[in-house]
């Protein structure tokens, strides 16, 4: 290996410049990709939600209309007196007294009547919905768990789905003994130089496997014979759902410079995504029926056909896998675009050899349990990331329960995102992390407790406390991510942000069981939400500050959290870089 200097990716590539047409073309056409699921991230909300029903009372029962009329009795239901939703009077003796003429509450006492459970099925309101899988498949009063269950089952499949497509997208085949400047694809075996990394994927290749995924989930979602039916493709249709959303990300990230990054996080993938959600009440509002709205769920996935011709592989990944003169091509191109002249040759064999060094220092998760200052760092990170996602999802499903047309607040619990992520932009330009996620995460924990404190005559107010709330988590959520990203090391970057990934999705099958507490007590998922947003938001001191601050590279670069985890552990840091 020669003696040059050897450079970071982003010199080697600085030839290109931060914003030009090749940037924009890949900001635009990945925005676009994250559209749809945006659009199809939270459908369950309209296609699995549950209208006002009673007992069905067959028309063949020989009863008189005075005695139809109090067959399903009344009942208190968070202090409000309705018709039961799960239980009717016994029908055997409501015919006796029928046929024989006794007024219901004059010559029997109706509430002496014994009950009985809806023996032949429901009879839903069409007010709002003509049918969801809830009205299609009864899934009310004994099976009503499985609501919630349907939900939960989907966010476990976009957790699996994002640990599978990130280990195939980061997988590698070791081949030893390859000459990297003899062939692009490893088909021969040939000189000894270096050892080098394989992978058959790649980030382009799984995103579309991906987008597949979800957009042939929904489809067959649509004829859809069962509720298990429904459950099982709504559990792939979450691994192809989220795992597109991270890869496009991650593809971002990596074919855009540092400057533009961060626009990109938050202008083209949150942004973008929040727009999809918007359209997604608008096309519930029109189309009434759930087969019928999954419809345009499915033909949303047409669009990502042409992008294939417009978002190229990452060259960095490609760098990193030894196909050089791949990525090189894909950077003359992208060069050509941009009306600028290319190195003849972009990446020198020093660099190479160099970045599959790199990737040859295997990294595991349990570095994150090697240190105090690491595990704590991990743990505290992760705790937010539960936290923050479990309300934001909260919020989201609980839409469909709020006072007024369900329609409208779920466009403004979308709308509610775009300043919410135009706001997190600029406290992250401007203000300290842990003051920037502190201070969102309180706002959100503080208005979510304060909706249980307005009067039931003033239901709008409500709503109102409501969205500030999801303003605040969705700011929290945005918050989240960059300050994860600063906090850890180069060399354990992914790894951590992996992990706290994961406690993510954990938080978000947590979450439709948060809302089903609502049956007990309207007011408990709130409580339960604000308690956990607002003590958690206490955790953020602990954290380092890293505003302003330089990424760390090395396990010795990472700063200390406060606490017992001292500067002792440096010698075991510094011991720990030896061998990464």
């Amino acid at each position: 290996m020669d003696n040059q200097k050897v450079r970071d990716y982003e010199t080697m590539t600085s030839f290109l410049g931060s914003w030009g047409p090749f940037q924009r073309r890949i900001f635009l056409a990945l925005a676009i990709s994250i559209i749809p699921n945006g659009f199809v991230g939270v459908y369950i909300v309209f296609v699995g939600d549950t209208p006002p029903h009673e007992c069905n009372i067959p028309e063949n029962v020989t009863i008189s209309e005075m005695w139809r009329n109090v067959t399903i009795p009344l009942e208190k239901v968070d202090g409000v007196v309705k018709r039961s939703s799960c239980w009717r009077l016994n029908l055997e003796a409501v015919r006796n007294y029928s046929q024989r003429n006794f007024i219901p509450n004059v010559d029997v006492n109706v509430s002496e009547i014994p009950w009985e459970t809806c023996l032949d099925g429901w009879t839903y309101s069409k007010t709002i919905y003509q049918s969801t899988i809830v009205t299609e498949w009864d899934l009310v009063c004994e099976n009503r768990y499985k609501n919630p269950l349907t939900t939960a089952i989907h966010y476990i499949g976009v957790l699996l789905g994002v640990l599978f497509s990130g280990h195939l997208s980061d997988r590698y085949v070791y081949i030893e003994h390859v000459d990297i400047y003899s062939t692009n694809h490893f088909n021969s075996l040939v000189g000894k130089q270096e050892l080098c990394l394989f992978n058959r994927f790649g980030r382009k290749l799984l995103l579309f496997i991906m987008m597949a995924v979800q957009t042939v989930g929904l489809t067959a979602q649509i004829f859809s014979p069962s509720w298990e039916a429904f459950l099982l493709i709504y559990f792939i249709v979450g691994a192809g759902e989220c795992s597109n959303y991270v890869i496009a990300y991650v593809l971002g990230a990596e074919l855009l410079s540092s400057k533009t990054r961060v626009v990109f996080s938050s202008l083209g993938v949150f942004m973008s995504s929040a727009l999809g959600y918007m359209a997604m009440p608008a096309a519930a509002f029109f189309l009434r029926d759930w087969r019928m709205l999954l419809i345009p769920m499915a033909v949303s996935g047409l669009i990502y056909i042409p992008l294939w011709w417009y978002i190229p592989e990452s060259p960095r990944w490609l760098l990193s896998q030894g196909r050089v003169s791949e990525a090189e091509a894909i950077l003359k191109d992208a060069a050509k675009q941009n009306k600028v002249e290319a190195p003849e040759a972009i990446f020198t064999q020093s660099e190479v050899g160099k970045v599959l060094t790199v990737q040859n220092k295997k990294v595991d998760i349990l570095v994150l349990l090697k240190s105090c200052n690491i595990f704590t760092t991990t743990l505290i990170c992760s705790s937010l990331w539960m936290v923050i996602s479990m309300n934001y999802y909260s919020l989201t499903l609980n839409t469909s329960n709020l006072h007024g047309d369900p329609y409208l607040n779920c466009f403004l619990s979308a709308a509610t995102e775009i300043p919410a992520y135009l706001s997190a932009l600029l406290l992250l330009h401007y203000c300290s992390r842990r003051l920037c996620q502190f201070s969102t995460l309180l706002l959100g924990g503080v208005m979510i407790i304060c909706v249980n404190l307005i009067p039931k005559d003033l239901p709008s107010v409500a709503v109102l406390l409501e969205m500030i709330g999801k303003f605040g988590i969705t700011s929290a959520f945005c918050v989240v991510y960059a300050f994860t990203a600063e906090l850890f090391p180069t060399v354990i970057r992914n790894t951590a942000m992996g992990c706290c990934s994961t406690a993510a999705r954990i938080g978000t099958i947590i979450s439709p069981f948060i809302i089903y507490l609502g049956i007990y007590h309207k007011a408990l998922p709130y409580i339960v939400m604000g308690i956990i947003a607002i003590s958690c938001s206490a955790f953020c001191f602990m954290l380092p500050e890293t505003h302003r601050k330089a990424f760390p590279e090395t396990l010795a670069d990472m700063q200390q959290v406060y606490g017992n985890c001292g500067k002792k552990e440096e010698e075991a840091e510094n011991e720990d870089n030896t061998h990464l």
